[in-house]
C-alpha cells in the first residue's frame, strides 16, 4: 500500500479521500487554491501544497503544478476525486510518466469512453443496448434534421465530449433542431474545448439509472447494484436512490450482471459508473459510463456496506478486490440529497456567502444518518467554486422508512447565512409521484420553477 496520497480535488471531495485514505493507513496530502489556503477543511490533510490564485484553470486545472505537488511531497500516488481533472486522460498520463498511482482507469480507457460517440460503439461491442441516434458527431445542422427525420421526434443534442447538461438542447421538431444545433456547438466549444455534437432520441418519460461497478488489475469485479438519478433539473442530479423503485428484482440482477460482464469485456479497473436511461417500456440503452468515482456513490456505500474510495485506492496500488458477486449483499434503501447554496425559487441562482449555522442532525427519523461535509459554522462558501454544503445521506430498511428518515433530517436541519436547496428536497420528499416511485427525468416531483 501507498504510504502517502495526493488529493488532487478540493472540498468536500478531498475531505471524503482524506478519510478513506487514513481507514487504509495512508497518509493524505492536500492542495489549496489561494481562496481555499484558510479554509477549516484542510486540517485532515497532514500536508497542504498552495497551487496557485482562485481562478481552477490557475490551480485546480493545473496539471502541472498537481504532479509537482506530489512529487515534492514523497507521494506515490494520486486521486483525483471528482470534477475538475477526474476524467482527463491526459492528467492519467501525466502522472503515470512521473512513475506516480493514478486512482483511476488506464487513460485510452477514459479517452474511450470520456468521448460520446466511440464509449456507445464500444458498449454496444460488450453487449449494451444503445439509444438510436446518429453515428458519431454530425457535420451540421443539416446532417442533424436528416438524423432526426430518421430516428424520430423528439430528439436531443448532445456535446461529444462533456456531459452535466451542456452541450444539450431537446428538440421536438426540425426546426427546433436547426436552431438548436449551432447555439449545442458553441457552448460544447466553450465548456470542452470540442464542438463535436451527436443526436439521440429523447425517451419520453424515461428514468436515469445507473450501475456502480468495481473493477480490479487481475480480471475480478463486482457490482453495486443500481442508483435512481431521474430528480433532475437540467440534466443536474438533485436526489439519487438505490435500490431504483422502477425495477423488480429480476430486472436488478440482469440490470447489473450486463453492467459488470460490459466493464469487464473493456478490461476496465477501479470504480466506474455505467449510466442507463429506461424507458416507459421497461427497455434499458447504455448512456455513458463515468471513469471516476461519483457525487451519489455514498448511496450504494450505504446498501452494499463497501467502502468504495478505499477500494479504489487499494485497486490502483494493484490489490486484488477479494470480493465475489456472491459476496455483495444489498440492503434496505439509501436516499442522498445535495444541498447546495442556492435559491431553488429564483432560478437555482448561487448564493454564495458565510455559513452563520449549519447542523444536519443524524438521530431524526427511524433510519441511519450520514452527512458528508467540509464545512462548519463560519465558514465561508466561495463564489469561485461549486456550491455544495453537504451530502445528506440516509439508510432505511424500506424506502419509505428512508423517506421518513430525510423529511425529519432535513426538516430538523438548521442552515443560516446563505439560501439553501433543503425547501425543494423537502418538496420532493412530500410529493405523491416521489413517494410512489412514479417519477422520471422530464420534472422534478412537487417542485414547479418558474420559467
Amino acid at each position: 500500500m501507498f504510504r502517502r496520497i495526493l488529493i488532487a480535488n478540493r472540498g468536500e471531495v478531498a475531505v471524503r479521500l482524506a478519510r478513506a485514505a487514513r481507514e487504509l493507513g495512508v497518509s493524505p496530502v492536500g492542495v489549496v487554491s489561494e481562496a481555499d489556503r484558510d479554509a477549516s477543511w484542510i486540517s485532515v490533510f497532514d500536508d497542504v501544497v498552495g497551487i496557485g490564485p482562485a481562478a481552477a484553470t490557475q490551480s485546480y486545472l493545473r496539471m502541472d503544478r498537481l504532479v509537482q505537488a506530489a512529487r515534492q511531497t514523497g507521494c506515490t500516488a494520486l486521486h483525483p476525486g471528482w470534477g475538475f481533472l477526474a476524467e482527463s486522460p491526459r492528467f492519467a498520463r501525466l502522472v503515470r510518466q512521473h512513475g506516480i498511482a493514478f486512482c483511476g482507469p488506464d487513460a485510452g480507457l477514459m479517452e474511450l469512453l470520456g468521448t460520446k460517440s466511440p464509449a456507445k460503439r464500444a458498449m454496444a461491442e460488450v453487449g449494451l443496448p444503445v439509444i438510436p441516434g446518429s453515428d458519431g458527431p454530425l457535420a451540421d445542422a443539416d446532417a442533424a434534421a436528416a438524423c432526426a427525420r430518421e430516428v424520430g421526434f423528439p430528439v436531443i443534442l448532445k456535446a461529444d465530449s462533456g456531459g452535466g447538461g451542456r452541450g444539450m438542447r431537446l428538440c421536438h421538431d426540425e426546426a427546433e433542431v436547426r436552431e438548436a444545433f449551432a447555439t449545442a456547438t458553441a457552448e460544447a466549444r466553450a465548456a470542452f474545448g470540442s464542438g463535436a455534437i451527436y443526436l439521440e432520441r429523447y425517451l419520453t418519460g424515461g428514468r436515469h439509472i445507473e450501475v456502480q461497478v468495481l473493477c480490479d488489475d487481475w480480471g475480478a469485479g463486482v457490482h453495486l447494484g443500481e442508483r435512481e438519478c431521474s430528480v433532475q433539473r437540467k440534466h443536474q442530479k438533485l436526489i439519487e436512490e438505490s435500490p431504483s423503485p422502477a425495477l423488480d428484482d429480476d430486472a436488478r440482477a440482469e440490470l447489473g450482471e450486463r453492467a459488470l460482464l460490459a466493464a469487464l469485456g473493456l478490461g476496465y479497473t477501479g470504480a466506474g459508473t455505467i449510466e442507463f436511461m429506461r424507458a416507459p417500456d421497461g427497455a434499458l440503452f447504455f448512456l455513458e459510463m463515468n471513469t471516476r468515482l461519483q457525487v451519489e456513490h455514498p448511496v450504494s456505500e450505504l446498501v452494499s456496506g463497501v467502502d468504495i474510495a478505499a477500494r479504489q485506492i487499494e485497486v490502483a496500488a494493484h490489490r486484488r478486490l477479494g470480493l465475489a458477486q456472491s459476496d455483495i449483499q444489498l440492503e434496505g434503501h439509501a436516499i442522498e440529497c445535495r444541498i447546495n447554496a442556492e435559491d431553488p425559487s429564483d432560478g437555482f441562482r448561487p448564493t454564495p456567502g458565510t455559513l452563520e449555522a449549519l447542523l444536519i442532525p443524524t438521530d431524526r427519523g427511524p433510519g441511519r444518518v450520514r452527512v458528508d461535509t467540509h464545512l462548519v459554522a463560519g465558514d465561508t462558501i466561495s463564489p469561485h467554486y461549486d456550491s455544495l454544503i453537504a451530502k445528506v445521506i440516509v439508510h432505511g430498511a424500506t424506502r419509505a422508512e428512508a423517506i421518513e428518515t430525510m423529511r425529519a433530517t432535513l426538516g430538523a436541519a438548521d442552515v443560516r447565512g446563505v439560501s439553501t436547496t433543503i425547501p425543494l428536497h423537502l418538496a420532493v420528499l412530500d410529493s405523491k409521484e416521489f413517494c410512489s416511485g412514479n417519477y422520471d427525468t422530464g420534472s422534478i416531483p412537487g417542485w414547479k420553477e418558474d420559467a
